[in-house]
């Protein structure tokens, strides 16, 4: 199994190899900023890469962009995260680990759609304005804003500390607020639109 994930990965490791100074290494210490900055742009690109191929797989078996956005698209971009937060929870950094599953989601929302939408209104079309055309977006944030509620809640009536029990609650409520956003999105409780890709 080794071998074979070996064979799949060594391009992309060989290309991050001549691309990305290893910090790690005493010679190339002063050129933490270059690593910073190449690797920065790396994700993004292999982010733009994730967002087509999700795009064009929901939109060839009929799944709306927003089910796709809210499922595969945001695991695949919060695996990041999540690593962090359990490395940091590890090293007994609790304080830490929640912090940054708090401030990478507003991070997320004020500096992840700020800046593409600043961008194209101010730059790219100056004047122009970005459409959000699901309806459903508003219950999605009712449903955010009640997740993150009952997470502080929940971290509170555990007395602040993170086992096994909040584990299990807060995936928990994961699970239930993926299968509402959902089900808003396929109208089952009132009537959204949910765009599909448009053909040019």
């Amino acid at each position: 199994m080794e071998k074979v994930k070996w064979i799949l990965t060594w391009p992309l490791i060989l290309l991050l190899f001549f691309t990305i100074p290893n910090c790690s290494k005493p010679r190339w210490e002063k050129f933490f900023m270059v690593t910073f900055v190449f690797s920065t742009l790396w994700i993004a690109l292999f982010s733009y890469f994730m967002v087509w191929m999700v795009t064009v797989i929901g939109y060839t078996l009929g799944i709306p962009d927003v089910i796709m956005g809210i499922t595969f698209l945001a695991a695949g971009t919060s695996v990041p995260d999540c690593m962090a937060s359990l490395i940091v929870a590890r090293q007994g950094l609790g304080d830490m680990a929640v912090s940054n599953t708090i401030g990478s989601n507003v991070f997320d929302i004020l500096v992840g759609l700020g800046v593409p939408w600043g961008l194209q209104t101010m730059a790219v079309h100056y004047g122009s304005y970005v459409k959000i055309n699901s309806k459903g977006l508003v219950y999605s944030v009712v449903l955010l804003l009640g997740s993150v509620a009952l997470t502080v809640g929940g971290i509170h009536l555990n007395k602040w500390k993170l086992d096994r029990k909040l584990g299990v609650y807060v995936l928990t409520l994961y699970v239930i607020f993926l299968c509402f956003s959902i089900l808003i999105e396929f109208n089952v409780f009132t009537f959204v639109n949910f765009p599909m890709c448009r053909e040019d």
